[in-house]
């Protein structure tokens, strides 16, 4: 069973992004323009829209126009609009344009044009996309840019399709002609999907930091709130930039909410706030994905979540000594983008470890050799215990050295049935030695505790030598 969903993403060290002119963040504003493309009876569609207006609670009206929805959406187009475009017109501006809305509003696709603003694609429709077929959706994306480069002079380089299928992404991915996709809000930085073999890069959007939140029973009451989320978003995000650690930030706009005159001023409220700081780089999307793409391409790593059945055992099957049970019920159980790391490989083969029964974990113990014993001596250990015992020094043991590792060894055999395990690469030869003459002395019980904690321990660092790079 393979896991589609990646909950790792650059995990506590994300990348510097290297804004241009060292930036300690990047604001990204984008305008949602979506009149004239809602549902409609008098745009082909079965019922009036519900979705993101000032009724809250809504419900379609089928087979009838609702003549205040409408209204509300031609406001945005009216009057929003205008009001955010004498706002944002002088910083560069990221544009959803749902194609047949910018077909029914070119004095609006003018004045972004003027601006230098960038026109992504929204999709053909403003629709529900949940419960429409794979093939009519994929039909919908080329009619949307096929009616976009129509409208525009040009083919949109972004996708946000917004109220998504499970085919959304991918179709997007399978378009093959987007610079980047919008439909995820799963990280504050860009990052690379991989779809079928290919890259394609994800500029994350925010459902937060968004005037959806005016049109929702818990969201946003007035425009003092929506400023101070959009503030001290900003003021973290601006912060960890300070440390080291610069970031995006996402904000959404629609014109029928934001452009209303009580939310439109935490708009300008936050822009005086942004520029009141030094290193704040106003950026589109598409800006920030180009940027991205030549500060940070796509590097192919080895995945082995990716990997068959057969290639991932050869491959791992040696991290737990002489157990390749242990790899083979990994890749046997759900895999997914949390087991191309090291460290999520090893919960995972300790998970499964820790599952065996006792007599398959105490054949793992005893799989592993005596440190500097015979074996070694005739050369007959795996590439990683040798590799191991030599990070410790146990190849260039004096003859007395050996000699003391070798009694202990058998004492220790003799006692509690399985060999002295330790992760050599954590202690050098005398605190191997020191261990092993105080461990002498336990329980068979903890030590048997003890030695399988090791191995785990043994087979994490093993998997960190295996996924370099």
């Amino acid at each position: 069973m393979r896991y589609s969903r990646d909950m790792i993403g650059y995990g506590e060290n994300a990348p510097d992004p290297r804004w241009p002119g060292g930036a300690k963040i990047a604001v990204q504003i984008v305008v949602n323009y979506e009149e004239g493309g809602e549902n409609s009876i008098e745009h082909g569609d079965a019922a009036s829209e519900a979705f993101l207006s000032e009724i809250i609670g809504a419900q379609p009206w089928p087979g009838k126009r609702h003549w205040n929805m409408e209204s509300i959406y031609d406001y945005g187009a009216r009057a929003g609009f205008w009001r955010l475009y004498r706002m944002l017109k002088d910083i560069p501006v990221t544009v959803y344009g749902v194609a047949t809305s910018l077909e029914r509003n070119p004095e609006q696709v003018a004045a972004m044009q003027r601006a230098g603003w960038e026109i992504a694609t929204h999709g053909l429709k403003w629709i529900d996309y949940r419960d429409i077929p794979r093939e009519v959706e994929a039909e919908h994306i080329a009619k949307a840019i096929e009616l976009h480069t129509l409208v525009t002079g040009e083919r949109p380089r972004g996708f946000y399709q917004g109220r998504t299928s499970m085919n959304t992404v991918e179709l997007g991915c399978e378009e093959g002609g987007f610079e980047y996709l919008a439909d995820t809000i799963a990280d504050d930085l860009p990052y690379w999907h991989v779809h079928k073999n290919k890259p394609q890069l994800m500029v994350p959007y925010t459902m937060d930091a968004n005037d959806m939140r005016f049109s929702s029973g818990q969201g946003f009451g007035t425009g003092v709130e929506f400023f101070d989320y959009l503030r001290d978003s900003f003021d973290v995000l601006y912060a960890e930039g300070q440390a080291g650690a610069p970031k995006m930030m996402s904000i959404g706009l629609h014109c029928r909410l934001a452009g209303r005159p009580g939310r439109a001023i935490a708009i300008q409220k936050f822009l005086d706030h942004c520029r009141a700081h030094e290193g704040v780089w106003f950026a589109s999307r598409l800006d920030i994905a180009r940027h991205w793409a030549k500060e940070h391409p796509y590097q192919p790593r080895h995945r082995p979540s990716g990997m068959d059945r057969d290639a991932f055992v050869q491959k791992f099957g040696g991290i737990y000594e002489h157990s390749p049970f242990i790899a083979e019920r990994v890749w046997d159980g759900e895999m997914g983008a949390v087991h191309d790391t090291a460290s999520g490989l090893a919960a995972r083969m300790a998970q499964i470890f820790r599952a065996a029964s006792d007599q398959e974990r105490l054949g793992v113990l005893i799989a592993h050799p005596d440190l500097a014993g015979k074996l070694a001596q005739a050369k007959r250990l795996t590439a990683e215990s040798t590799s191991e015992q030599a990070s410790a020094g146990l190849d260039a043991l004096t003859d007395g050295e050996r000699a003391e590792f070798q009694r202990v060894n058998s004492e220790y055999v003799a006692k509690h049935g399985f060999p002295f395990i330790i992760a050599v690469r954590d202690h050098d030869k005398a605190g191997i030695m020191a261990a092993m003459q105080a461990r002498l002395a336990n329980d068979t019980r903890t030590e048997r505790s003890t030695a399988e904690r090791q191995v785990m321990r043994i087979a994490e660092l093993r998997l960190q030598d295996a996924l370099k790079g």
